[in-house]
């Protein structure tokens, strides 16, 4: 990482907290693409949509364009979705606003809607600044499902401000993410709201062995063989390879507890636990594989089924 880079501003996170009722900001240092491994040709499309238009407002500004936007992060859970967010905001310098569900919810009618309001206020204020909604689908779900009132009224307040970036969006970057995005309202995927998709696959075996690797540093282990362990764990996602970890390292911890001394963590380790861990990411892909096939009418899921394809899932 450069030095200039390294003297950027410290990120802005602004986070809503139900106990106050208000919108506090805490500090937190950047993440950026380079802390992303693989997934170049999401970054690339990324790069396209929200960093380019920022960096080069007059070609954009020739045709009509201002810098912002909105993107649709999903794919498995656990494969990084928050994580590149995050480094969006921290590629343009940006402030970044994390949206959750039980942030805004309120007891009172009207104030959940009130609370979501606030929250796309402040980031227009905020400018630059990577709006980012985590489970879109908790928030935004099909109204067609829904009983209770309430709860149409706040997919209704979020398309408001969805369409409210239309007029203020200079500078605003509205990223939402989810793993069922075939659940959100159809007024969700209009264009001018989460028109652009963008399918986060599980780590590849080279991203996986990265990630062994960054998950197990400057702990106690013997010679670990990350490129045999990166090969036996395909389809496991960034959050099935912490969990394997974790059971390696509980493996360590027993036999150092036995022995009275620090036991390193070894291969044998990261082997047993491998038995007893299968990818959380298989049963996501067969309902997407069932949704893909038979009911996704506007091709937009294609990408799923070119990638079960491609890795024989």
């Amino acid at each position: 990482m450069s030095k200039d880079h390294e003297e950027k501003q410290k990120l802005k996170v602004i986070q809503f907290d139900k106990s106050k009722n208000t919108l506090v900001e805490t500090s937190q240092p950047q993440e950026t693409f380079g802390d992303v491994g693989g997934l170049e040709a999401v970054k690339k499309k990324i790069r396209m949509n929200f960093i380019l238009p920022l960096k080069n407002p007059e070609f954009f500004e020739a045709y009509g364009k201002e810098a912002g936007g909105s993107l649709l992060l999903y794919g498995p859970p656990g494969c990084g979705k928050t994580f590149l967010a995050k480094a969006i905001a921290g590629e343009i310098d940006a402030n970044f606003l994390h949206l959750e569900l039980q942030g805004i919810l309120s007891m009172y009618v009207g104030e959940s809607e009130h609370n979501l309001h606030d929250v796309f206020e402040k980031a227009r204020e905020q400018k630059p600044c990577v709006l980012f909604i985590d489970e879109l689908d908790a928030l935004g779900g099909s109204r067609h499902n829904m009983r209770q009132h309430h709860e149409r009224m706040l997919v209704n307040q979020l398309l408001l401000e969805l369409d409210g970036l239309q007029s203020h969006n200079d500078q605003v970057y509205l990223i939402g993410a989810t793993n069922t995005p075939w659940y959100l309202d159809p007024a969700l995927r209009r264009p001018g709201r989460f028109n652009s998709l963008i399918f986060i696959p599980p780590p590849a075996e080279q991203e996986r062995k990265e990630i062994l690797h960054l998950k197990t540093k400057q702990k106690p282990q013997e010679s670990l063989d990350f490129h045999k362990f990166a090969k036996k764990t395909q389809h496991f996602s960034g959050a099935d390879l912490e969990q394997l970890i974790n059971d390696a390292i509980e493996g360590a911890l027993n036999r150092s507890m036995e022995t009275g001394e620090l036991q390193p963590m070894t291969n044998g380790d990261l082997s047993s636990a491998l038995k007893n861990r299968k990818p959380t990411t298989l049963e996501w892909f067969s309902t997407a594989k069932n949704y893909a096939t038979f009911s996704d009418v506007n091709k937009d899921y294609q990408h799923v089924l070119e990638y079960i394809k491609e890795n024989r899932i």
